[in-house]
């Protein structure tokens, strides 16, 4: 019996679509937690030309910078999280806050938002520290 390539085509692009959409619903969670905590959304997907970043919010006078790591346990989503991605998203965040009015003298941090398969959020606040 032959191999079915169309079948393994068809497969990968399913698979390709439900880890988007798993990913857009964890990043919807996170930043629903965050605005219920007061923050308010500034910017879902914002890409600069160093990369993507998924939350940009604002709490008080800070921007907050989010990156959202979803899979079947924290542990696992932490671990897909490089520090060459960790270094990307802070040279993405060094240009946005170049587009703020006070530049790079904004407070601001960087938090990892760790998302299980049951939907629980573990967020690590100034997850930049921690590299």
């Amino acid at each position: 019996m032959p191999f079915d390539f169309q079948s393994d085509i068809a497969f990968a692009e399913d698979q390709k679509r439900t880890n988007y959409h798993a990913g857009l619903s964890a990043e919807q969670a996170v930043a629903r937690r965050y605005c219920d905590g007061g923050a308010v959304l500034l910017e879902t997907r914002w890409r600069g030309p160093c990369g993507e970043i998924d939350l940009i919010l604002s709490e008080g006078d800070s921007v907050v910078f989010v990156e959202v790591k979803k899979s079947r346990t924290h542990a696992q989503a932490l671990q897909r999280l490089t520090p060459r991605q960790m270094g990307r998203i802070l040279h993405s965040a060094e240009d946005y806050l170049g587009r703020c009015p006070t530049g790079s003298l904004t407070d601001s941090r960087l938090d990892v938002a760790l998302v299980d398969a049951q939907g629980v959020i573990e967020i690590l606040p100034n997850a930049s520290m921690m590299h």
